[in-house]
């Protein structure tokens, strides 16, 4: 069993990109996956305005970082690009600590004219990090139902979260094959 962990960049409770996170863990502990949630929400704001890396919480993440066969980090835009809380925790992280893993990038917001915003802000964060990044997949706030089982509403969107999870699952897999070879 592979363990993915599950970043949410989004300080809100009621974020529609935690909604994604948590029905795209629900899929993937369908496949047998064991699945990690971590939340900007839940680190210490001291943590990650004094930088701490060496505070309990943070070790705690990278050891989980690190021990993840695949990560997918969801964040809404803001200003044009991921949250800045997400870059707080991302920034104090060791520098590799998504080597050669696969990571899927998704970013929720109100407008299609961010749509770019994960090519240029956080996949390039992403390749720093040495990870391998998946394509993303945008999704407008009006494509997502909070309180329905599946939140993503639009056919389209979903069949374009469903086929990058099935690439997600591939990489992994493929990374466990070079591995062992």
């Amino acid at each position: 069993m592979s363990n993915i962990v599950l970043l949410s960049g989004s300080p809100s409770v009621s974020s529609r990109s935690n909604q994604v996170l948590k029905y795209l863990g629900g899929k993937l502990e369908k496949e047998f996956f064991s699945v990690t949630h971590i939340s900007v929400q839940d680190i210490p704001l001291e943590d990650l305005f004094f930088g701490k890396y060496d505070s309990p919480t943070i070790k705690k993440i990278a050891n989980q970082m690190e021990q993840a066969k695949g990560v997918i980090i969801a964040s809404p835009v803001y200003k044009a690009a991921y949250t800045g809380v997400l870059k707080s925790l991302l920034d104090i992280l060791p520098q590799d600590i998504f080597k050669s893993k696969p990571v899927f990038p998704i970013m929720t917001g109100g407008s299609p004219s961010h749509l770019l915003a994960i090519e240029y802000t956080l996949k390039p964060l992403i390749a720093i990090l040495k990870g391998h990044s998946l394509r993303g997949v945008y999704i407008l706030d009006s494509q997502i139902n909070r309180d329905s089982e599946n939140p993503i509403i639009d056919e389209e969107i979903n069949g374009r979260i469903n086929a990058q999870v099935q690439y997600f699952i591939e990489a992994i897999q493929e990374q466990k094959l070079t591995i062992t070879q």
